[in-house]
């Protein structure tokens, strides 16, 4: 498998993760709760939030919606910029999961459920297999090499001369 069919498979099943984690937090009044900025939604608003805040258990979806975007163009052919986009969403959920309360409190004794730890741990584990993936030196095109072929060349044959 390529490295760009490896990455849209992990933003897709990442997205997929995102959008489970939306849906029960609509479903549950999870509330985004960010401690470290003292940032706290309220239950009769997590719909209204999960537009630009996000919920207790997925990222705002703006953010579903611009890597829903970035997924189909790089699954359609190689984009240097859907792939930093992917690498940038991926980092961003990564912080996000780590500050948010709801996130943390799935994997304490009292907060494991059958139905949201799973999901967030999916969505957790895929957002740093994105944030990797989409981050790392993108593989040398066809033009770049033939310009650093070009490039040797010309070097060495200042040299000679």
């Amino acid at each position: 498998m390529s490295w760009r069919r490896a990455l849209v498979t992990i933003s897709a099943a990442q997205l997929a993760a995102g959008v489970a984690g939306q849906l029960i937090a609509v479903r549950d009044r999870r509330s985004f709760d960010i401690a470290l900025l003292r940032w706290r939604g309220r239950p009769e608003n997590v719909l209204k939030d999960s537009w630009l805040l996000g919920t207790g258990l997925s990222a705002p979806i703006t953010m579903l919606t611009t890597q829903a975007v970035a997924t189909i163009r790089l699954a359609t052919a190689p984009s240097p910029v859907a792939t930093r986009i992917l690498g940038a969403l991926g980092a961003a959920m990564t912080c996000g999961y780590l500050v948010e309360r709801e996130f943390r409190s799935a994997f304490t004794p009292s907060g494991l459920d059958p139905t949201v730890t799973p999901v967030a741990a999916a969505g957790f584990a895929l957002a740093v297999a994105m944030a990797r993936s989409g981050l790392r030196p993108l593989p040398r095109t066809r033009d770049r090499r033939i310009v650093e072929a070009v490039a040797t060349e010309v070097r060495s044959a200042g040299r000679r001369g």
